[in-house]
């Protein structure tokens, strides 16, 4: 069997969540990793696979089927995304909401400038809480629509913390609020505010002699992060960090509530994730479309698509016929 060449793009959280995900299937074997830093001071898991500077990438065009770029959305992904689409099938994890049409519009020109094709915002929100969104919704034609995240860590908000004066360290978790869930699963349709749905938890390590107060007055009252949630604020040490907050949990909730019929019977939709970890999960979706943007190339098709666009199919190892026998 010819295997599906993968390159990976950027070696941090998600870059060795791909990779191990690589191991477990069998169609795909990793070709290489490519990273700004110091090749020889990248350290990997798979022998086989090279280490490469990413200004090395050119001289793999023929020898990589799909590059799984690895970067985060700010402000990496909207330059190196359209730079890789033009030269090498693509997949990422583009999750700024609001700027995903503006980004599959410049993937598309690139990759179909290339005769490739990209597949963006895959992971599991965009992605997979995007395609339950779209299937609910087009099946509950009127009703409500509800997503909500955690128990888990959100990165961002960690960082966010982590640059305020006076902390050495921290991490944050979107908590969502059992009663909110409840009333939504009643299928009631209430009415929340981003306060009622969720709270968020920071565990912070101080600086020595930094002032707490501060600190948590400046977390709580952070715009576009805290300031619209009720926050709690645990100040703890390192010690205390590393031995219970060490790993990157993370999930959520999806939900559907609406009528049918002309006697409005109510129905629930759910679909939910509880994930160990949020990188090796997310990692594990990519390298799903991965197969499905290499069939897609091997057909002759070119330019982006979204998790919408993929048919369920295009992802599974199994042959059309194996799948109508065991799946349907």
């Amino acid at each position: 069997m010819n295997k599906i060449k993968i390159g990976i793009v950027g070696y941090g959280n998600i870059g060795r969540g791909v990779e191990q995900s690589i191991k477990r299937n069998d169609d795909m074997e990793l070709t290489a990793v490519f990273t700004r830093r110091d090749p020889a001071t990248v350290s990997i898991q798979t022998e086989s696979a090279a280490v490469k500077h990413f200004d090395e990438m050119a001289s793999m065009k023929d020898k990589i089927d799909v590059m799984i770029l690895c970067g985060g959305s700010a402000t990496d992904l909207p330059v190196i995304g359209p730079e890789v689409a033009a030269s090498f099938n693509t997949i990422d994890s583009f999750d700024t909401h609001a700027k995903i049409p503006e980004y599959f519009a410049a993937m598309d020109n690139a990759s179909k400038k290339g005769n490739k094709i990209s597949i963006i915002s895959v992971g599991w929100d965009p992605g997979m809480f995007s395609l339950n969104r779209l299937y609910a919704e087009s099946i509950l034609v009127q009703g409500s629509t509800y997503t909500f995240w955690g128990k888990g860590v959100s990165q961002g908000h960690s960082d966010a913390i982590r640059r305020i004066e006076g902390v050495k360290n921290a991490i944050q978790y979107t908590v969502p609020i059992e009663d909110a869930v409840e009333q939504v699963r009643s299928g009631s349709e209430p009415e929340l505010t981003t306060r009622q749905k969720h709270l968020r938890e920071c565990y912070v390590v101080p600086e020595e002699g930094a002032d707490k107060a501060a600190i948590e007055t400046a977390i709580k009252t952070m715009p576009n992060y805290f300031s619209d949630y009720d926050t709690t604020v645990t100040f703890i040490t390192e010690e205390e960090l590393k031995a219970h907050h060490s790993k990157m949990p993370h999930g959520g909730f999806v939900i559907r509530t609406g009528e049918t019929g002309c006697e409005g019977n109510k129905h629930v939709i759910e679909y939910s994730l509880k994930l160990d970890s949020n990188p090796e999960f997310t990692g594990s979706v990519l390298v799903a479309y991965a197969r499905a943007a290499h069939r897609l190339s091997v057909k002759g098709e070119s330019g982006a698509r979204s998790v919408f666009d993929i048919a369920p199919a295009m992802l599974s190892q199994m042959t059309p016929e194996e799948l109508r026998a065991k799946m349907l």
